[in-house]
């Protein structure tokens, strides 16, 4: 069965016609029925909306369902499944925040969180360069939360004016802000009064895929 086959039988299954999907996703019937007859491409970012709507996984959408459950090898932990959410990936920080025209998400990750709110809210980016090493490394993958609470000492997606953000650990002072990257190499971003409104966190860095 193909993916447009199985986008056709899952709607259906969930008692709803063309239009009425169509609704549920932003989409007008037109574009909608395109993607059941296979005429359009599905990217990520409609592929996790149809999911996120029709409360299936991914897997089962794209027709990746196990035939036969293989042994877990030993001293595995078997993670339970509610928890184990998939996200978006994106190619850089720029494209996971939108500073670029096109910030399509290039795949989605599996990734453990618990609270509804935070899966809803979180992307993965690939890290470029070597200013947080050795915590972080080039081809890193770090899933960060938008939008979320930040506190001293945790590492977090920052943009400075309208330049593309960046990822630092934060230090909070009474009068300072202060973006340090872990790689001594790198000098700290300090803000001090005034200039600590120049600084806006995009979100917070919550868990860290290394490039293995």
């Amino acid at each position: 069965m193909t993916l447009s086959e199985r986008l056709k039988d899952e709607r259906k299954k969930a008692g709803l016609s063309q239009k009425e999907f169509a609704e549920k996703l932003g989409l007008n019937a037109r574009t909608y029925a395109s993607y059941e007859r296979g005429e359009r491409d599905i990217s990520t970012a409609l592929l996790l909306n149809i999911c996120k709507t029709l409360n299936i996984s991914s897997d089962r959408l794209l027709g990746n369902q196990a035939h036969t459950a293989k042994p877990d090898p030993p001293n595995a932990v078997r993670l339970p499944q509610e928890i184990v959410r998939m996200v978006p990936l994106y190619e850089s920080v720029a494209a996971g925040f939108g500073a670029y025209a096109d910030s399509s998400a290039v795949g989605i990750i599996p990734c453990c969180i618990e609270s509804d709110w935070e899966a809803e809210n979180s992307i993965g980016i690939k890290v470029k360069g070597d200013s947080m090493y050795p915590k972080i490394e080039d081809g890193d993958i770090v899933v960060v939360c938008k939008d979320m609470d930040y506190d001293d000492g945790q590492i977090v997606v920052a943009r400075i004016d309208e330049d593309d953000a960046v990822v630092k650990r934060i230090h909070l002072y009474p009068t300072r802000l202060v973006l340090e990257s872990i790689n001594p190499e790198y000098q700290d971003r300090i803000f001090e009064r005034e200039e600590m409104n120049r600084v806006h966190i995009e979100g917070v860095v919550r868990k860290i895929v290394k490039n293995v």
